[in-house]
């Protein structure tokens, strides 16, 4: 009889321990779930406006960092960008669909065109990518560096709106776009490998320069995205590999779809906000949070 309560007590026990480490366990999995899923809003948010994302995620990762491996978190902040990039995918589907049924053989031949420029866009980053990807992982990916990316790039911002009232348009479509106005954002384009630059702003403020109307430049900004980013994502992982646990593969599968979702809103109220303001707000926005930034980080 007292070999039976004893059993028992020990039972109950084990199952006290497991249900203790089964919580344990679900509370860790649901903290890191809810951080992918603050990293996905900040990514979604910070990515198309000219504020720079890769910046803002790694800040954040200061402050909210995910208890999961280096080498995944290192993953993670590249891949989560395809969830903004298959946003401008759906969004501007049709535009950049060169196969469509629905639309005559000179619009198809147009999204073709767009596409053949996006390559040549793409060329000076992939360039530039490949031989500093080393360089810019382990020394440029500091709060320093972000930092001063933030405040040089936010001043530069406030004068050249000041001084862009003046400045001529001469690109006021698509069409109007050439291959070496593509060649030439994608110049600026590689810019933005430093990380706080933001490459959506220094695109678009690249387009400006160049006489490419703001809401051109702003679409054209986003369809260059998209091979630079498939094209990041994909070294990522072969650098990296696959071996990852399944709650990191939920982790990134949760981030990069609140990034799509989120992106899906920020793009079009965006195309909408350049078409009638500048980018002084945003200048503003990256000298008060590089200041922030280095006091948070100095003290």
């Amino acid at each position: 009889m007292i070999g039976i309560s004893i059993g028992y007590y020990i039972k109950s026990k084990l199952i006290e321990l497991i249900n203790f480490f089964r919580t344990i366990i679900l509370n860790f999995i649901m903290v890191e779930i809810i951080k992918s899923i603050v990293f996905g809003i900040i990514q979604g948010i910070t990515e198309w406006l000219p504020i720079s994302s890769t910046g803002h995620l790694l800040l954040f990762d200061k402050f909210i960092t995910l208890n999961l491996s280096d080498d995944f978190k290192e993953l993670f902040m590249v891949v989560i960008q395809l969830g903004s990039i298959l946003a401008v995918l759906v969004i501007y589907f049709n535009t950049l669909n060169p196969f469509s049924l629905k639309k005559s053989k000179e619009e198809n031949s147009k999204s073709f065109t767009i596409w053949l420029k996006v390559i040549v866009a793409t060329l000076p980053a992939v360039v530039f990518g490949l031989l500093f990807d080393d360089l810019i992982d382990s020394v440029l990916s500091t709060w320093q560096v972000i930092a001063a990316m933030l405040f040089i790039y936010g001043v530069i911002y406030v004068i050249f709106e000041k001084k862009n009232s003046v400045m001529k348009v001469r690109v006021t479509s698509l069409d109007d776009l050439t291959y070496l106005d593509a060649f030439k954002m994608g110049c600026f384009q590689t810019l933005a490998l430093i990380p706080g630059t933001s490459r959506s702003g220094s695109t678009i403020l690249g387009g400006l320069v160049i006489g490419i109307e703001r809401t051109i430049a702003a679409k054209f900004s986003f369809f260059m995205a998209i091979p630079v980013m498939f094209g990041a994502s994909l070294l990522k992982l072969v650098k990296l590999g696959y071996s990852y646990t399944t709650l990191e593969y939920w982790v990134l599968f949760v981030g990069t779809a609140v990034s799509f979702v989120v992106s899906m809103l920020v793009i079009k109220g965006l195309i909408n906000y350049v078409r009638n303001h500048d980018f002084s707000i945003f200048g503003w926005y990256r000298i008060v949070i590089s200041i922030l930034v280095t006091i948070v980080f100095l003290f």
